[in-house]
């Protein structure tokens, strides 16, 4: 009679690696925003060279990156669920990468919308592994902190996008901007392959929950190869989990309104400099960089910690948190967009950024923590399936359409003839016009932007009337998820 061999120690993950791993995946999360959203700064520039409407600006900004980003979620995050999600995440990055970098080689809308479909399919394969991953290096009380750390790459990509394609698109060209800016990520892929390392499913919960009297628990035995492949649970149980209460209902559509507006506004937030104010596209790179990496920066690390510390008296401040920040940075934006100096409403918009990021840490946090370690990255692909078709998907387009109508309204109060999309293509007059028709289309065009900005605005009260009616079951709900959890 043989004895049946003791189970393998789980690994153990010191503080200082898992941190070094949460860097390595903000990082890859900061080129994810840098080649989503750079196309927002050098927009004029693409807008005057192809000869675009605001609205199809807003198809290059939305649907045709959230189109396969969503729709690839979902199969990449059930792969995640088996296989290595290292290298899936590997993977997706130089696939991105390179589509950003064959944007800079297009010569017509057609070829920059496909270019840019490529884009999302490849970023698609960062996200639902990550947060999975996340997860498992990370116990439950410090998940919504470490997501929000992580969510710190959306703040830091817009960022050193608008700073580096601004810049850049000025002093060379915007074709430079997509490839300067693509091609780097390439050995982010290879750093995340080289240093992170595939934990055991649920590994944080087993090895780092504290054991009674407040004792760091000892390391579980490492899980049998045949627990690790599991089949996961269904798409449908997930979504069960995710929309099936009151309380997750409304945290994901308050997130998904949230993201609407964020998406919206932030694609023609630098245009609206360039036409309000007459700036060019270095001096808005800088100012609209800014202003995401200091104020919505600011706000994605403070939401995530002041969630986990306030969660401790109730889990209704996963909800709270955010819905009282969506309402006070809302009148706050609109105040700054209606400002005749730049200068101040760049100071200003650095104030409600530190309100309206605090959403991100919590959400992803409840979301994670009432998962089954199985249905984390589905979770999160099924949650940003709807966040970006929605959001990313329609919002820019939506501001676009917006701006476009309140820009023939305009052109036509100034008493000028025809459409002002024929008129004035590009968003401005045809060379050689009269000085009353140049006056006419710079007018219309600046005064569109700022009100279809204004429109887009008050949907982030929409996003924290959600939140706030989140706050009245979570605990239960949380509560809820967490006995089927562990049942």
């Amino acid at each position: 009679m043989t004895d049946t061999p003791a189970p393998a120690a789980a690994p153990t993950y010191s503080p200082g690696y898992r941190n070094a791993v949460l860097g390595l995946l903000v990082l890859a999360y900061t080129f994810n925003f840098i080649d989503r959203t750079i196309i927002s700064t050098i927009a004029t520039a693409i807008k005057a060279d192809l000869q675009l409407t605001d609205q199809q600006l807003g198809w290059l900004s939305g649907l045709s990156f959230a189109l396969l980003y969503t729709a690839l979620g979902i199969p990449i995050a059930r792969l995640a669920e088996r296989a290595n999600r290292v290298n899936i995440i590997a993977v997706a990055i130089v696939v991105w990468s390179g589509f950003t970098a064959l944007c800079g080689t297009a010569t017509s809308y057609v070829q920059l919308l496909l270019y840019r479909v490529g884009v999302g399919v490849g970023e698609a394969g960062l996200s639902p592994p990550a947060h999975s991953l996340i997860s498992d290096y990370f116990e439950p009380k410090k998940r919504a902190s470490a997501l929000s750390v992580y969510a710190f790459g959306i703040p830091l990509g817009t960022m050193f996008g608008a700073m580096a394609g601004g810049w850049i698109a000025e002093n060379l060209s915007w074709q430079a901007a997509f490839m300067m800016v693509g091609l780097p990520g390439v050995f982010v892929a290879i750093a995340i392959k080289l240093v992170v390392k595939e934990p055991p499913r649920n590994w944080a919960e087993q090895n780092l929950a504290e054991a009674p009297g407040g004792a760091a628990a000892q390391p579980s035995p490492l899980p049998s190869l045949a627990d690790d492949v599991d089949k996961p649970p269904s798409i449908l149980a997930v979504a069960g989990r995710l929309f099936g209460s009151w309380g997750m209902f409304h945290m994901v559509a308050g997130l998904t309104m949230a993201s609407f507006a964020g998406y919206a506004v932030g694609a023609y937030s630098a245009p609206y400099f360039i036409r309000e104010f007459g700036l060019g596209l270095a001096v808005v790179g800088m100012a609209t960089g800014l202003v995401a990496g200091l104020s919505n920066g600011a706000g994605t690390i403070v939401g995530g910690y002041l969630t986990d510390f306030a969660s401790k008296r109730s889990l209704r401040w996963y909800a709270l948190v955010p819905a009282i920040g969506l309402f006070v940075a809302t009148p706050l934006y609109l105040y700054a967009y209606t400002r005749d100096s730049w200068q101040l409403a760049i100071l200003l918009l650095l104030i409600p950024g530190v309100f309206h990021y605090t959403y991100l840490g919590p959400t992803f946090g409840v979301v994670q923590n009432a998962m089954d370690t199985r249905m984390r990255a589905t979770a999160i692909a099924i949650t940003l399936f709807v966040v970006n078709l929605i959001g990313l998907g329609l919002g820019p387009p939506f501001c676009g359409w917006c701006i476009d109508q309140f820009a023939q309204a305009a052109f036509a109060a100034k008493g000028m003839a025809g459409s002002f999309l024929e008129v004035c293509k590009g968003g401005a007059a045809p060379a050689g016009s009269s000085a009353e028709l140049v006056a006419a289309c710079s007018g219309a065009m600046a005064e569109g932007t700022r009100n279809g900005i204004l429109v887009n605005v008050l949907i982030y009260a929409w996003g924290g009337l959600h939140y706030l009616l989140a706050a009245i079951t979570l605990p239960k709900d949380i509560a809820r998820a967490t006995a089927a959890r562990t049942a």
